[in-house]
């Protein structure tokens, strides 16, 4: 799914507003979301789910075809926690009975 596909949604189910507000709404959810984790602050969304930055160590590693050892310098990654709201629908859907 696309930003412009959930735009679409938004706005089918909210008739009252215009797309471009929908899509602005949008835009402003997802910049205060970033500017949230790069301040280092967790941003948690009741019934789906937490983001979190995380601090990856830094490394060595060996190329397997030239057998250099490479360092891996430290680096930060975006951790998604889902909430159970979120996780049951979803393990449940994808079960064989």
């Amino acid at each position: 799914m696309l930003k412009r596909d959930i735009v679409d949604a938004v706005a089918k189910k909210m008739q009252s507003y215009m797309k471009k507000d929908v899509a602005r709404s949008i835009d402003i959810i997802l910049e205060e979301m970033v500017r949230s984790l790069s301040q280092k602050q967790r941003v948690e969304i009741r019934g789906f789910g937490c983001f979190s930055v995380r601090e990856r160590k830094a490394k060595s590693t060996k190329n397997p075809k030239s057998r250099i050892v490479m360092q891996i310098p430290p680096r930060k990654t975006l951790h998604f926690a889902m909430s159970k709201s979120l996780k049951s629908p979803l393990i449940k859907g994808g079960q064989k009975s």
